[in-house]
């Protein structure tokens, strides 16, 4: 495998940074790239979201290249993730999709499914989407590959088969996933039945961005932490599975929140790499789900709201735990605040470089 890497990316850059983690083998540095980087902490992106909706931004290959490679520019982190919204493949299976970004004081911001699924009849009116359903997708990841020119690695994402449901049956964002959840315990034949759905749209929109260019992928499952052990081995884990064993061609990664309790189950059911947020130690975490597995993290992304001192010593204690093992990616936690200075991202990523230059 190293040979294959090194052909492809040359060492010393980001993408060889990258890949070469992701693929369990030894960097020239630990790679760094941060969730939510393309967004709003970014002055140019901010700029971009007073003239286009997120939708737009995101369903317009020109305008997702150019915020997907802000963060390259500015901060110095060694892959791009694409500029996207988890719901863009859902459109195409046939939900009538908004995005709420100034709800109100009662409201929350974030996707609203105008056709919720609550029945069979509902899931049986889906469709599984093909790739022309996602094309500006697939543009931009184009651009962005012809852009970097092998300088950094090219990361693509999906969200996971819960994580959507939760969306779907809900309505919208939700606390405790009480529709969500309902049905999943109540109607088990209509859960699977849309689960399978979803699982055959991700399997078509990772391979997809795959074959356009993505060098890297990952399972974004945010509301994953909402569910027991137990209660995902039932209802989540076969389905988790079968998109990991079916996504071919580049390493994959398994990422969830408030998920402390299910890292062995989500182990179990795939991923190259696993995420985890900033509530477990990655030294524990590696310890749970085996170091030939690789790991994500996972820096609490508050601490970026505090003085350096505080960044650097959060940051060391990760790089303490991780013990420059082969596989590990630094990131945050979750994905980068709104408030956080980007100065401070730059200076973290440079830190963390250093401080793990082999």
């Amino acid at each position: 495998m190293a040979q294959a890497v090194e052909t492809v990316a040359k060492r010393g850059t980001g993408e060889a940074r990258m890949l070469a983690a992701c693929n369990h083998q030894e960097p020239d540095a630990t790679p760094v790239w941060f969730m939510r980087q393309a967004g709003r902490c970014l002055q140019d992106y901010r700029a971009l979201r007073e003239k286009y909706d997120i939708l737009t931004l995101a369903k317009t290959p020109e305008l997702s290249a150019e915020v997907t490679l802000m963060p390259v520019k500015q901060l110095g982190v060694d892959a791009a993730v694409m500029f996207a919204d988890i719901m863009i493949p859902l459109e195409g299976m046939g939900f009538d999709l908004e995005i709420v970004a100034d709800p109100g004081p009662r409201g929350a911001a974030g996707p609203r499914i105008h056709n919720p699924v609550r029945t069979m009849a509902d899931v049986e009116k889906l469709r599984v989407i093909d790739p022309t359903d996602v094309q500006p997708v697939l543009d931009a990841i184009r651009i962005v590959r012809r852009e970097l020119s092998g300088k950094q690695a090219v990361i693509g994402f999906s969200g996971a088969p819960f994580t959507l449901a939760s969306y779907l049956i809900e309505g919208g964002p939700s606390r405790n996933f009480e529709l969500a959840k309902g049905l999943m315990f109540d109607q088990p034949e209509v859960w699977d039945a849309l689960m399978q759905k979803l699982v055959d749209t991700v399997i078509v929109y990772l391979n997809a961005q795959i074959e356009a260019g993505a060098q890297v992928v990952q399972l974004f499952d945010s509301w994953v932490g909402a569910l027991s052990p137990n209660d995902y081995r039932r209802s989540v884990f076969a389905h988790t599975k079968r998109i990991f064993d079916a996504v071919k061609g580049a390493p994959t990664i398994h990422f969830g929140t408030g998920n402390a309790a299910l890292l062995e189950v989500m182990r179990d059911a795939g991923g190259d790499l696993q995420s985890v947020d900033w509530r477990v130690g990655l030294d524990d975490a590696w310890a749970r789900i085996g170091h030939d597995r690789g790991i994500q993290g996972n820096l609490d992304g508050t601490k970026m709201l505090a003085g350096w001192e505080t960044i650097e010593a959060g940051a060391q204690e990760v790089l303490d735990q991780a013990a420059n093992r082969p596989g590990h990616v630094f990131n945050l936690g979750h994905g980068v605040m709104p408030a956080t200075d980007p100065a401070k991202l730059a200076r973290l990523v440079e830190f963390v470089h250093t401080a793990t230059e082999r």
